[in-house]
């Protein structure tokens, strides 16, 4: 699924358990992607202020196609 996002695309990011009691869904908008190999890429998203507010950061990079998905 993470194939069809794009820079400007409004995604859902997922960050498991190794976060803690911050693991859960955040959204944000992909700002960036820098393609890894022919498959995969690194999306950096920029979170919403709610997620910002709770995570304490503004960009995070996902690697992993599971961990991202688009949002209508």
């Amino acid at each position: 699924m993470a194939e069809s996002i794009q820079v400007g695309d409004k995604v859902g990011i997922y960050l498991d358990a190794k976060f803690g009691e911050k693991e859960g869904w955040y959204e944000g908008v992909v700002f960036k992607i820098d393609p890894y190999s022919e498959h995969r890429s690194f999306y950096w998203v920029e979170l919403n202020e709610s997620a910002q507010a709770v995570l304490g950061i503004k960009h995070i990079s996902v690697f992993n196609p599971k961990n991202i998905k688009p949002l209508g």
